[in-house]
């Protein structure tokens, strides 16, 4: 397996149908494509916005995740967000998730401008919620509110 940092278009239906799938298996949520995919492409045109890596197996696509920075004035460093994570039906429970996130967890590491890890997961997802406490991650701290139009 080949985990790689999307900079161009090539994966960007690949990225966009994986969200439409992930919403939809998740939250019971359907999402437009269009919509998703325009979503993608400014992702991958404009790197303020974040970054998409995928996993390759084979070549091939097979899972992805979105990750967006959020500066913290408490830690004076940025804090990396991970957003959107979705592997495809037949490589789940094969730990393609944990090697992307130890992929991402290793930048961290390695680079003092980051000051860690954050995601946040539907609360009706557990078996998403099992992986993150099996790698270590906490959801203990903080209740994630939000407002959206």
């Amino acid at each position: 397996m080949n985990i790689i940092k999307v900079d161009t278009l090539d994966y960007a239906e690949f990225i966009a149908k994986s969200q439409v799938t992930m919403a939809l298996e998740t939250e019971d949520y359907v999402l437009d494509y269009e919509t998703v995919k325009l979503g993608v492409h400014a992702v991958i045109n404009d790197k303020q916005k974040g970054s998409y890596y995928i996993a390759l197996i084979d070549n091939k696509p097979v899972a992805c995740l979105l990750t967006v920075n959020e500066w913290s004035d408490w830690r004076n460093k940025t804090v990396l967000w991970i957003h959107s994570v979705y592997v495809e039906q037949d490589h789940r429970r094969k730990s393609i998730y944990k090697d992307m996130y130890t992929y991402l967890k290793n930048i961290v590491q390695e680079n003092d401008e980051y000051a860690g890890i954050r995601l946040y997961v539907d609360k009706t997802n557990q078996n998403a919620s099992q992986v993150y406490l099996k790698l270590g991650m906490e959801s203990e701290h903080y209740h994630l509110f939000e407002w959206l139009k």
